[in-house]
């Protein structure tokens, strides 16, 4: 039924031995292929399947086993078409890869190269880089000898050794702080927050917009469509939900409101304006200016075994699906993705840090150690924004050299600096690189499509000099990350908030025990976008609780650096999400509206 073709006359084999494959279809109980028919022998055939593959039958006549000859063709068609070096006639995400890439990369040539802030001489651009890893290299070389933390040696081990750095202080002030919000507003429902963030930021608008007019009068349509994303952003359901009572609206009339207005788009937008409207009540006095890094990390949702599609996380050892969040450290989401079990973190990273869709500028993103790898630090290096992350076994990590030659210029580092970067291949490929990171800014395809045909088992030449620009920013990060305590602890500090992110989640997300009821990938993506939501509109509410509070001359003066630095407005201890659904739009939270400084 599939129709499938290469660019690549190296992969033509495998194209024939499907040919093969498809003429002996319809034929049953045949062992072999028949004596002088043609057998593509392709990478797949060889190593060790080729014992298994020919066979000599009773009269000792070499022959080619036919279910295992074809065994081996789609496990090498799989390989291939993982890396996109085969490629499937009429698809989507499975296209022909020229297609990905922006057809009018030539005639902008320059503003392409413009938006990406890269020169257009090859060279520059290598002794820039040269320049960065040299001037890494030499600064973590003379703060060697005086830091305590780290040490360069010869071990099996690995050659680096480095040891935690101390925790910071522990806030005093705010347990009180959040108590005092408990005594003043006492228990908030979460209904009554996600009303309130609707009132004060018109987010709901937004709907109305992406999936057009209506007969519906606006006042009825938003209590409605607060419902829906109550029910999906906590997992009750909309049938839980109507039923609870504390409203005028049924069952139907809530699932038309959801069917006809809330898509997921229409989700996305709504999450996208409470962020921004949070950035922009946010006092800077209290806050600090705006924030330009984000925190990335994967959630495991699991899910009811309804069909053969529910997949098997092998690392979270349950079925379910992954949920990918960006949080900026203010604790506010600015993106969420859904996953397959089996996706990479690093084009999950990349996709939300580029289109998270809100005012904010990305220019650093926290990631745990998934989430990053030597081709994620040349894709972020290529789009213009810092990979910051957790390196699980930097002990063993190993730092290229900037040039060949002067191997006493780093005597400290000797143990653990390897082969040279091959800039030859990165000015051969710079146009190519600079291509493709421009499909993925502009969007021409997806960044996992693009991704795709840069696996380990690609020999893709641009794949190979993207790996050498990955490994010459990541040695600029080592050395960095190495010799800095302050930015360990920045780093630890940023995906400390993903976690409490991850922790709301639990608490906001209880109902049917946390499952995910449905396999339907687009009513798990609504359920995300609902939660997201839900985790927005708790953030802006507690920022103007908190903002309320510290008001107050003496709460101020209470707070030392330390609580500056932990206060956060993601906590919900004053938050009630259970019970009935009492939902009264005359009702409002006591909040003054004053938020300048």
């Amino acid at each position: 039924m599939l129709e499938f073709r290469s660019n690549n006359a190296t992969h033509r084999p495998v194209i024939d031995a499907l040919a093969l494959i498809r003429r002996y279809a319809s034929v049953g109980n045949l062992t072999y292929y028949p004596l002088g028919e043609p057998v593509p022998t392709h990478r797949g055939t060889t190593g060790d399947w080729s014992s298994l593959i020919h066979r000599q039958d009773t009269r000792g006549r070499d022959r080619v086993v036919r279910m295992v000859y074809e065994v081996a063709t789609f496990q090498a068609l799989r390989e291939q078409l993982r890396c996109k070096e085969v490629w499937v006639v009429g698809a989507d995400s499975w296209r022909n890869p020229e297609q990905d890439l922006p057809a009018d990369f030539e005639q902008r040539r320059e503003e392409n190269y413009q938006e990406l802030r890269k020169p257009l001489d090859p060279g520059v651009f290598i002794e820039q880089m040269r320049a960065e890893m040299t001037t890494a290299l030499g600064e973590l070389e003379s703060a060697l000898p005086g830091s305590d933390w780290l040490e360069v040696t010869d071990r099996a081990a690995g050659p680096i050794r480095l040891t935690k750095h101390e925790a910071a202080p522990e806030p005093v002030s705010l347990r009180r702080l959040k108590a005092e919000v408990g005594r003043h507003w006492g228990s908030v429902a979460l209904i009554d927050v996600l009303k309130e963030t609707v009132l004060r930021t018109g987010c709901l608008d937004q709907v109305s917009a992406v999936a057009g007019g209506g007969a519906l009068p606006a006042e009825v349509l938003a209590e409605r469509l607060m419902l829906a994303i109550y029910a999906y952003g906590t997992n009750t359901g909309i049938r839980a939900v109507a039923a609870g009572g504390g409203h005028q609206h049924s069952e139907e009339q809530l699932r038309y409101a959801r069917r006809r207005y809330l898509t997921r788009e229409a989700a996305g937008q709504v999450a996208v304006e409470i962020a921004n409207a949070t950035f922009a009540i946010r006092r800077q006095s209290l806050w600090g200016s705006g924030s330009t890094a984000v925190a990335s990390d994967s959630t495991h949702f699991r899910s009811w075994d309804q069909n053969i599609f529910t997949e098997w996380h092998s690392r979270y050892g349950g079925r379910g699906i992954l949920i990918y969040w960006h949080v900026e450290r203010g604790s506010m989401v600015v993106h969420s993705q859904r996953l397959r079990a089996s996706a990479s973190e690093v084009h999950a990273m990349v996709e939300g840090a580029i289109r998270h869709g809100t005012t904010m500028s990305v220019e650093g993103n926290y990631v745990d150690s998934h989430g990053q790898s030597e081709i994620g630090f040349g894709i972020t290096r290529l789009l213009g924004f810092d990979l910051l992350p957790r390196i699980k076994q930097i002990n063993r990590v190993r730092l290229y050299r900037p040039s060949a030659g002067q191997p006493e210029a780093y005597p400290h580092l000797a143990p653990a600096l390897t082969r040279p970067i091959r800039w030859d291949l990165i000015a051969q490929q710079y146009d190519q690189m600079i291509k493709y990171a421009t499909a993925i800014q502009q969007g021409t395809a997806s960044t996992e499509a693009i991704l795709r045909r840069f696996t380990r088992s690609a020999s893709h030449p641009t794949y190979q000099a993207m790996l050498e620009v990955g490994r010459a920013q990541r040695t600029i990060f080592v050395a960095r990350f190495l010799r800095s305590r302050e930015l360990q602890r920045e780093i630890t500090e940023g995906l400390n908030v993903v976690e409490a992110f991850n922790r709301a989640n639990a608490v906001i997300y209880y109902g049917k025990g946390a499952e995910i009821a449905s396999n339907r990938s687009d009513e798990q993506e609504m359920s995300i976008a609902c939660l997201r939501i839900l985790q927005a509109a708790l953030v802006y509410v507690n920022t103007l609780l908190l903002q309320d509070v510290l008001a107050e001359p003496e709460w101020a003066a209470l707070l030392t650096d330390e609580d500056r630095r932990g206060l956060t407005p993601l906590f919900w201890q004053h938050i009630l999400p259970y019970g009935e659904v009492k939902h009264d739009m005359a009702t409002r939270l006591d909040i003054r509206t004053d938020t300048s400084e």
